[in-house]
C-alpha cells in the first residue's frame, strides 16, 4: 500500500472525474480545477465545494455539506479513498478526463 503524494494527486485529480465504487453503487467526484470540486453520491445528493491538495492527500469543504480530509491509497490494481480514520470508503473504478457526468453544470 502506498499513499499517493501531492504531485501524483495533481496529475490524476485536477480536471478529471473519479468514479468511485462504494459497495456496488457509484459516486462521482469531478475536480474541476485546483480549487473547485463537485460530487454526486449514489442517492442523488449533489455537492459543490472547495478542495485543496495536501502533501499526502487532500481536504474538501462541501457547501452545505461535510468537510473532510482524504488520502488515496494505491495497491497493485486499485486506488482506494481512505478517510481521516484510515477506513477505506470506496475504490476508484474509473478516471474520466473532464466532466462527462456534467457535475459542474
Amino acid at each position: 500500500m502506498t499513499i499517493l503524494d501531492r504531485n501524483t494527486l495533481a496529475v490524476i485529480m485536477i480536471g478529471t472525474t473519479h468514479v468511485i465504487d462504494m459497495g456496488g453503487k457509484d459516486a462521482f467526484i469531478h475536480y474541476e480545477d485546483e480549487n473547485r470540486a463537485h460530487m454526486l453520491l449514489p442517492d442523488g445528493t449533489l455537492f459543490h465545494g472547495l478542495w485543496m491538495l495536501l502533501d499526502d492527500g487532500y481536504k474538501v469543504e462541501w457547501t452545505d455539506g461535510p468537510t473532510g480530509a482524504w488520502k488515496l491509497d494505491h495497491s497493485p490494481g486499485t486506488i482506494a479513498y481512505v478517510d481521516a480514520n484510515g477506513a477505506v470508503r470506496g475504490r476508484i473504478s474509473r478516471i474520466d478526463f473532464g466532466d462527462p457526468a456534467r457535475l459542474a453544470a
